[in-house]
């Protein structure tokens, strides 16, 4: 048998895939463009909208994002909330990916798959480690409060929730996200 080479198409995506990661992350989404993509990836900028179609979909390939939750075992539960709140704030102000993410997640299918698949992939092992008892629903209610939280804080700008201090967020936030977690079932 002989061995199989790469296919030339396989290295073209690697290389639109690690330019847009890197013009994303310099640029942001919005000011990102196709052709400065093509550009740092060395090729045609058809090429790109060949194998992606749009620059959202490009956006939503190339976003891997790692929310780097951080390690909750050991801590009381009831300060896991507050721990999430605050690491998701950080999050947030340190990187434009996922505010990027969230803009193109709200019109774009193939962005919201991906914030989707972030989100499941990465939260509902918290909230598997702090209850049996619907992991998945409550990590998705723990997602609605901190993309809803995002989308009101960093997104739209909603004044009184971007002129909050963080210690103020986390107080305002943490109990309804404790509640997603700990609480039992509404009846």
């Amino acid at each position: 048998m002989s061995e199989q080479r790469p296919r030339r198409s396989d290295a073209t995506r690697a290389a639109i895939l690690r330019a847009a990661r890197e013009r994303f992350a310099a640029d942001g989404y919005e000011r990102a463009t196709i052709r400065a993509i093509a550009a740092d990836a060395a090729i045609d900028p058809s090429m790109v909208m060949r194998y992606y179609g749009s620059k959202e979909r490009l956006f939503a390939a190339a976003a891997e994002f790692d929310l780097r939750l951080p390690e909750l075992s050991g801590m009381p539960a009831h300060d896991a909330a507050a721990v999430l709140v605050g690491h998701f704030l950080d999050r947030w102000e340190g990187d434009e990916t996922l505010t990027a993410l969230l803009r193109a997640g709200a019109t774009n299918p193939a962005a919201a798959d991906r914030m989707r698949e972030i989100f499941a992939a990465q939260l509902v092992p918290v909230a598997e480690r702090l209850t049996s008892d619907r992991p998945r629903v409550r990590a998705a209610l723990v997602a609605t409060q901190i993309l809803g939280l995002a989308l009101c804080r960093y997104v739209l700008r909603l004044p009184p929730v971007a002129a909050m201090e963080r210690a103020e967020v986390i107080a305002w936030t943490a109990p309804a996200v404790r509640h997603y977690l700990l609480d039992s079932q509404p009846a």
